[in-house]
């Protein structure tokens, strides 16, 4: 360059100082060994440690794991709005990370996405549900399905559509972030809070603390699995909160125990009723205002000691199962940096009995001269018209909420006694009921095999069979819970139902199947709290309806009273008895 007669400028200095900074660094970089690479940082740290701490160990990472390690579905926006631009469906990476933002791709049942949103204790506003049927007929299939955690899901969207979907929703003041994938699942809650004669607790604070809670702490997102939190009031309708992975249970502490008398929430854990397992009573009680530090600390146990190896043994109870409720809720005791308050069973007052028909009809409030009104929908499916057509009577006739529940129906609350007639005749109208029979008030379906890939068995299909054939046969006087599932991961929680079923492959040839059921009989929740013994397998779907009319028959012929229960009457039994007086005669 001297030779030349020219001198590096002042910026060919410095890029030139930066070139070489930047070549020294690199060699920096491979030269150090891995045993001294920053220890991760930052709202993430807590999983990335997680998986460092398996592969240190031997372990290998299940492809979820190594995807999340790859790009945090969050950092992933610009691509999924891409796709959106290109009508392009996901690859299994992606679509695993857009379950991130409430997005499932479906194929091959439906070539489309299901969105399912997050709606903390359940309850949205009237013209927030009217603006949902909007959305859905804009962007996807003209109907939305109520969710066994009192939620909604809009179906066939195409991919361009993903995002005005997602963005839509949030338009609308509601929420999907984390509401698929690895996180913490919407947040449910009494769907009679405030308004239940005899509930003990509000839950809608509560639940929203926490929804939002996870809203804003990006180190809860990105679990080993899914997990599940459910906050109960002791009202009249079950809220299932003993099939959640934490349930925070209202309870009445009394004097004489040590602690302050009055409201408390019992702390549950380990709820997966898809791998047979209830919550279980920790003996731990807990301020309810202390109820979302309490969580945060638990889910973050869980996060840093979950399996990260194997799917099938990531949820919280199998790391519950390994190390004992003791040693579990010592390593949270450490994290709160406190004890956590422990009382004996007999410190807690009764809670207030169920009500197995509260979410169906109508039912007096603790306000008077009040009621809700819960609303039948034909195995958890309701069509827009009919979305914006109830969001009109709850804003005319009723408080303007919207109350959804985990027995897949919804209820109009605020409805004053001098406008019930008009209220159920307006419901009436739009091809929806305010009364069921004892058949229709307890039937429960996933999406099944219509819209899901992993079911074997069109659940909603085969329960709408069900009930058309039974109701017209069967005299019952009491409610008999049938869950439909078309698969192990059990959505419609099939082994708490009365009568619950399985979908299932059945061998009709040596090369070919139909779909068909397992069922199982006795499951129950709350203090009845059982998971159903297998009874009959493999009956064909096209079978299942008669089968399920000789059930019936077989109870209502041989309970031991009138008033004993299907549950009592199934208990009282063994399985062999009960084949024997079901007299199972399925045609070839």
């Amino acid at each position: 360059m001297s030779a030349m007669g020219s001198e590096f400028s002042i910026d060919q200095k410095r890029y030139l100082e930066g070139f070489a900074s930047g070549v020294t660094a690199a060699r920096s970089a491979r030269a150090k060994p891995a045993s001294a690479e920053a220890a991760p940082s930052g709202p993430d740290a807590i999983h990335l440690e997680a998986q460092n701490r398996t592969l240190a160990a031997g372990g290998k990472l299940v492809d979820q794991e190594k995807w999340k390690r790859d790009e945090h579905p969050f950092d992933a926006y610009a691509r999924l709005k891409s796709q959106a631009r290109n009508n392009a469906a996901p690859k299994p990476a992606d679509n695993f990370r857009w379950r991130y933002y409430g997005l499932f791709y479906v194929a091959p049942t439906q070539t489309s996405y299901m969105c399912r949103l997050r709606i903390p204790n359940g309850i949205l506003t009237a013209w927030q549900f009217a603006g949902l049927a909007d959305l859905a007929d804009r962007h996807a299939g003209a109907y939305c399905h109520v969710t066994t955690r009192a939620n909604l899901q809009l179906r066939e969207i195409e991919p361009k559509s993903a995002v005005a979907v997602l963005e839509g929703i949030e338009s609308l003041g509601l929420w999907t972030r984390g509401a698929g994938a690895d996180n913490i699942r919407n947040v449910t809650g009494s769907a009679t809070a405030s308004i239940d004669p005899q509930e003990l607790l509000d839950t809608r604070a509560y639940a929203r603390d926490w929804h939002f809670h996870i809203l804003n702490t990006r180190a809860l997102i990105g679990l080993p699995r899914k997990f599940n939190v459910g906050f109960e009031g002791g009202g009249a309708i079950p809220t299932l909160e003993d099939t959640n992975d934490i349930g925070f249970q209202a309870v009445e502490v009394k004097q004489g125990f040590g602690v302050e008398p009055g409201i408390w929430f019992r702390l549950t854990l380990g709820g997966i009723t898809g791998h047979q397992d209830f919550a279980r009573d920790t003996g731990v009680i807990v301020k309810t205002d202390d109820a979302t530090r309490l969580a945060d600390a638990i889910v973050r146990v869980y996060s840093a000691h979950g399996d990260r190896t194997d799917r099938g043994k990531a949820r919280l109870k199998y790391l519950l199962d390994a190390w004992g409720f003791e040693k579990f809720l010592a390593e949270v005791e450490k994290l709160l940096g406190q004890p956590l308050t422990r009382v004996p069973a007999d410190a807690l007052a009764p809670r207030p009995a169920f009500d197995r028909a509260a979410h169906i009809g109508v039912h007096r409030q603790k306000q008077p001269g009040l009621n809700w009104i819960g609303v039948v929908f034909p195995v958890g499916k309701i069509t827009t018209a009919q979305i914006r057509g109830l969001a009109a009577v709850a804003q005319t006739f009723g408080d303007g909420d919207i109350r959804l529940t985990v027995w897949q129906n919804l209820l109009i609350s605020g409805v004053a006694d001098a406008d019930v007639a008009a209220a159920r005749a307006a419901i009436d109208a739009l091809g929806l009921a305010t009364a069921a029979s004892a058949i229709r008030a307890g039937l429960i379906s996933c999406t099944g095999a219509t819209g899901c890939r992993f079911a074997a068995a069109h659940t909603k299909e085969d329960s709408e069979a069900i009930a058309a054939w039974c109701e017209p046969r069967v005299a019952l006087d009491s409610p008999v819970n049938i869950h439909l599932t078309g698969c192990h991961n059990s959505c419609a929680q099939h082994y708490i139902g009365d009568i619950g079923l399985i979908g299932c492959k059945v061998a009709i040839s040596e090369d070919d199947t139909v779909e068909g059921y397992h069922i199982h009989v006795g499951g129950g929740f709350g203090p009845d709290a059982a998971i159903g013994r297998e009874l009959f397998r493999d009956v064909k779907a096209g079978d299942a309806p008669r089968v399920i009319e000789q059930m019936l028959h077989g109870y209502l012929t041989h309970r031991a009273a009138t008033n004993e229960s299907f549950l009592d009457f199934a208990r009282r039994h063994e399985i062999a008895t009960l084949q024997q007086i079901f007299a199972l005669e399925v045609p070839a």
